[in-house]
């Protein structure tokens, strides 16, 4: 069984403003029973408009209110002014919609080790295996086929979703959430060789994730040869992200689908690493770095950097190589024809 903890489902709009410190142009009364997209939105609806684009299509939208930027003063519509409309949209969104989890409590069905202690409210559905020695905070939900190795520890308001993995002696702080399939602690791609063949290097560490962290679908995040793999409080991680062996990731860093990061590295705060990024082994990003999708990062980037390219490059210099990469042909043919002359001035 399950049950949905639904939040409101009408509001007057300026019920809506004071939630995310904005101000309403229009009906102060206008009910909101509603939040969708920007072209499917109905008349008691409420909407978003943040690009260039839906700015200037804001009276063509069929939603009742819409949520646009200050600078935005006028339409025909009733207007909720904020500083970010998509924030203010996140804030509104968790209000109208339903989220579902299992009942409190432990299925028959789930597999208890010894020595298990948990705090209270926490939900573990059929199919669960929990391992020895095993610590859960307060209303921990655990979604089927989860695995929670010996040993592991977690803290309050944390939600593992369907088939993750969770390997032995890991840490996962408070309102963590990680999505379906992804596996923390597997082991380090850690080998040595003799020349002839390899040889595996125990990964005896382990994971440790802080509080108020994400973790997307299908990400794998090893554990340490020695010590912790260190995901800090605040990370987002998109799905398809890998974290190697010993890889530190600071506060509120956000890291985009397809990202591998290698053994060692270390990553501010804040930083941005984009779709498809590759790290190499043992380098340093700062804070607040910023590395471009697809890019490629072999040495050691300062703070407050944008990296582009591969090899990853600053930002404005990638951008002048890449416009001349496409002239090279043409580049290529005159130069021929430049040594041409050059060579038939010399004969003469």
């Amino acid at each position: 069984m399950t049950k949905d903890k639904q939040g409101p489902m009408e509001l007057p709009i300026h019920k809506i403003a004071e939630l995310v410190g904005g101000e309403v142009v229009g009906d102060l009364d206008f009910v909101v029973r509603g939040v969708a997209g920007f072209d499917d939105a109905g008349p008691d609806d409420i909407t978003f408009a943040t690009s260039a684009g839906y700015k200037q299509r804001i009276d063509e939208t069929g939603a009742g209110a819409v949520m646009v930027p200050f600078e935005v003063s006028e339409s025909k519509k009733i207007l909720v002014r904020v500083k970010n409309p998509y924030l203010a949209l996140a804030k509104v969104s968790s209000l109208f919609h339903g989220i579902f989890q299992p009942m409190a409590g432990i299925s028959q069905q789930a597999w208890v080790g010894d020595s298990f202690r948990c705090g209270k409210a926490i939900s573990v559905c059929p199919g669960v295996f929990i391992g020895d020695d095993v610590t859960l905070g307060d209303r921990v939900t655990l979604y089927p086929g989860v695995v929670v190795g010996n040993g592991v520890e977690m803290g309050d308001d944390v939600t593992v979703h369907p088939n993750v993995s969770v390997l032995e002696r890991c840490r996962i702080g408070s309102r963590v959430l990680i999505h379906a399939g992804s596996v923390i602690g597997s082991d380090g791609f850690g080998f040595a060789s003799d020349g002839n063949q390899y040889y595996k290097i125990p990964q005896v560490g382990i994971v440790q994730i802080d509080d108020d962290v994400e973790i997307g679908a299908c990400n794998t995040i090893d554990r340490a040869t020695f010590g912790q793999t260190w995901i800090k409080r605040g990370v987002k991680t998109d799905n398809l992200v890998h974290i190697a062996h010993n890889v530190i990731v600071g506060e509120d860093t956000v890291l985009v689908a397809q990202v591998g990061i290698s053994g060692s590295v270390t990553i501010g705060n804040h930083a941005i690493l984009a779709g498809q990024a590759g790290i190499a082994g043992h380098v340093a990003i700062g804070n607040r770095v910023t590395v471009g999708a697809q890019s490629g990062v072999a040495k050691s980037i300062p703070d407050g950097q944008v990296i582009s390219g591969s090899p990853g490059m600053p930002h404005r210099l990638w951008l002048k190589t890449s416009n001349i990469i496409t002239k090279l042909p043409d580049m290529k043919k005159k130069l021929n024809e430049l040594e041409k002359r050059i060579e038939r001035l010399e004969q003469a």
